[in-house]
């Protein structure tokens, strides 16, 4: 396990995801408790929907997607306090009303502008991708702020939670801590957003609080259980993404179910007396997968996330030059239809979106002699950039090694 582990965390978009993730998932699971407790938890799946067209309206423009998002999803908070307000207009519908008008317009946004792309697979169902370095700076400093807030209102958000008349009765400025709590929830929901998809978004919210109801009692314990939860979930869904190559917002929330199913199984033995024999149990088969070797220096780029991997090295390729590459795929040649110039690869095929399948791989450079047309090799090689004629970057691996593999290996990868 240990090994698996040191090999995630040399890859830097994995790293992103886990700190942004990380931090999404706390906050969501904090505010979830008292979202839940007000029946008012599918505001994060309306929220979402909402930051789905705000998403693709700042694609349109060749905009900053948080830059955008985050405004506008904290106008649909502030907009679905006033129409749950009003008595002819209830809080489920006033959701279902925005929420849905917002897929439909972004929809219909990414239809009229780029077309109905990859782009509209990794908003639904979320990418590990998708975030930038200057994503998760913000993404740091939004969390903080949350969280901050939280702690500081942590009390006024109890009482409007459990008896919102009783706290205005007594002179507590509940609207005002409404507003806060939608606030706080359409910014953590924005965050998440991206990586978990705007389909799944809403079980960071969800799912921590109702799994720990099953145990704690009080508001209190049932908080720091949900966050403890969250965060464990979040990373443990993270982790399975990577060893079996599933996307990565449906392994958390698959995870989330067997966690809420344990702590319901939990529940039932505890009012049995039977929790500790369970509880034990548990750990013991949890330790058992704690084993493993350090990986080497080399980034080997294996067949899960193969794709993705490539695809990181090249979105973040200031990160990688100087570093050494090693994997397999198909040797492919191309000759420049202009010039007669030929350029070598070394790539392997992929699931793209709407059944287009893509390749995925690096422009190679050796020394020595080159295999034939579709050959299946084994390179290792440092990631340099060059520039061509007409002044373009780009970039290849500078080969030590290439060799000819008898048996082939997987060619269509994820």
């Amino acid at each position: 396990m240990l090994n698996i582990l040191l090999e995630m965390f040399s890859y830097a978009f994995l790293v992103r995801a886990v700190i942004v993730g990380l931090l999404v998932s706390l906050c969501a699971a904090l505010l979830g408790v008292s979202l839940v407790l007000k029946r008012y938890s599918m505001i994060g799946d309306g929220l979402s929907h909402v930051g789905f067209g705000a998403l693709a309206i700042a694609t349109a423009l060749n905009a900053a997607p948080l830059a955008v998002s985050v405004p506008v999803v904290v106008l649909a908070a502030f907009l679905l306090l006033r129409l749950s307000e009003n008595n002819r207009i209830k809080g489920d519908a006033a959701i279902a009303l925005i929420s849905t008008s917002a897929l439909a317009i972004g929809v219909a946004v990414i239809s009229l502008t780029t077309g109905m792309n990859t782009d509209v697979c990794n908003y639904l169902f979320g990418s590990i991708l998708a975030m930038s370095k200057s994503d998760v700076n913000l993404s740091v400093a939004l969390a903080a702020a949350v969280l901050l807030l939280f702690i500081l209102f942590y009390h006024k958000i109890f009482a409007v939670t459990f008896d919102e008349t009783f706290a205005q009765a007594a002179g507590l400025q509940t609207g005002l801590y409404n507003t806060l709590l939608a606030l706080l929830t359409a910014i953590t929901i924005v965050l998440g957003m991206r990586m978990m998809g705007a389909l799944l978004i809403s079980s960071l919210i969800i799912f921590p609080a109702l799994t720990s109801m099953q145990l704690c009692k009080k508001f209190q314990t049932v908080t720091l259980c949900s966050a403890l939860v969250s965060v464990v979930c979040f990373f443990s869904g993270v982790v399975c993404s990577y060893v079996y190559a599933t996307p990565t917002g449906a392994s958390v929330v698959i995870v989330n179910i067997l966690v809420f199913l344990l702590f319901w199984l939990a529940g039932l033995l505890k009012e049995r007396g039977a929790l500790k024999i369970f509880t034990a149990l548990v750990i013991c088969l949890a330790a058992l997968p704690l084993y493993g070797q350090e990986p080497g220096k080399i980034i080997e780029i294996k067949d899960k996330l193969f794709v993705a991997q490539t695809n990181d090295v090249y979105y973040n390729a200031r990160d990688y030059l100087g570093k050494t590459f090693k994997y397999e795929g198909i040797f492919s040649v191309y000759e420049a239809p202009d010039t007669g110039q030929k350029y070598y690869s070394v790539i392997r095929y992929g699931p793209g979106c709407c059944g287009i399948d893509l390749n995925a791989g690096f422009e190679v450079r050796y020394d020595g002699a080159y295999p034939r047309q579709d050959d299946w090799v084994e390179v290792t090689g440092v990631l340099e950039e060059y520039k061509e004629a007409d002044g373009g970057k780009y970039l290849r691996l500078s080969l030590s090694s290439l060799k000819v593999l008898p048996v082939r290996g997987q060619e269509y990868v994820k």
